[in-house]
């Protein structure tokens, strides 16, 4: 199973939130040099977020996350504001390996099919943000119908992989909440990325065990509740 340490992206800072609520951020310094960080300590992918929007709207950002990309030899997936086509093409076109779509793929779903016929699926992800069982869209701010009608719908239109994320769980470092994850495992058959609680090495045992493709690490690596040496042995 794949480990990704979360960089988040706000206003040129890498931080840390509880429930994507921005009031709660704690800032943990670049997002270069936690990068490098989790490079140095094993890291083969990243999982980074652009809190702050749309690739054409935050050009610091960008910045940035280009020169991760450049930076480094590592899988890079990126999420956060993708808001049109231009701003997909944009992320796939500076050397991301594969862009998160998440309201945006509620909004129009086609341009699921349309990514991946154009860069291929492998590097189209759809998001499968959930709260109380409904896929949350606009910043985790509004719910849009059931989770896993949505996931089926995605992989029908050509998603290569989800990412689920827990919002009821994401941030408080108390551990994943196996029912909806297994739920979503039952219901697609492309790889699934899991976010949210992900706390201890015993949680990503649990999803390893489950048939999840992947985990993401945010706080609770940040925080040091569990380390990235402790969580890449216990994907193995």
């Amino acid at each position: 199973m794949e480990v990704f340490p979360a960089v988040d992206i706000l206003s040129g800072n890498c931080v840390q939130l509880v429930g994507g609520d921005r009031l709660t951020a704690t800032v943990y310094g670049s997002p270069i040099d936690n990068a490098r960080r989790w490079i140095a300590e094993g890291a083969a992918n990243l999982h980074v977020v652009n809190l702050d929007g749309a690739f054409a709207a935050s050009s610091t950002n960008a910045a940035m996350i280009r020169e991760v990309v450049e930076m480094t030899d590592v899988f890079v997936q990126v999420g956060g504001g993708i808001r049109s086509l231009e701003d997909a093409r944009g992320w796939l076109n500076c050397g991301v390996s594969r862009i998160i779509l998440s309201t945006f793929a509620t909004q129009d779903p086609a341009v699921i099919r349309t990514l991946s016929q154009e860069f291929g699926s492998e590097r189209i992800m759809a998001g499968v943000d959930a709260r109380n069982g409904e896929i949350a869209v606009s910043g985790w701010q509004e719910l849009a119908g059931d989770f896993i009608g949505w996931a089926e719908k995605f992989e029908e239109l050509g998603a290569g992989s989800l990412l689920y994320t827990n919002v009821d769980v994401e941030g408080k470092q108390a551990g994943i909440d196996r029912a909806p994850v297994q739920k979503l495992l039952d219901a697609v058959s492309i790889p699934v990325v899991i976010a949210g609680g992900v706390s201890s090495s015993q949680d990503v045992r649990s999803l390893k065990e489950l048939g999840a493709s992947g985990c993401v690490l945010g706080s609770s690596l940040y925080s040091g509740k569990i380390t990235l040496k402790e969580a890449l042995e216990a994907a193995l």
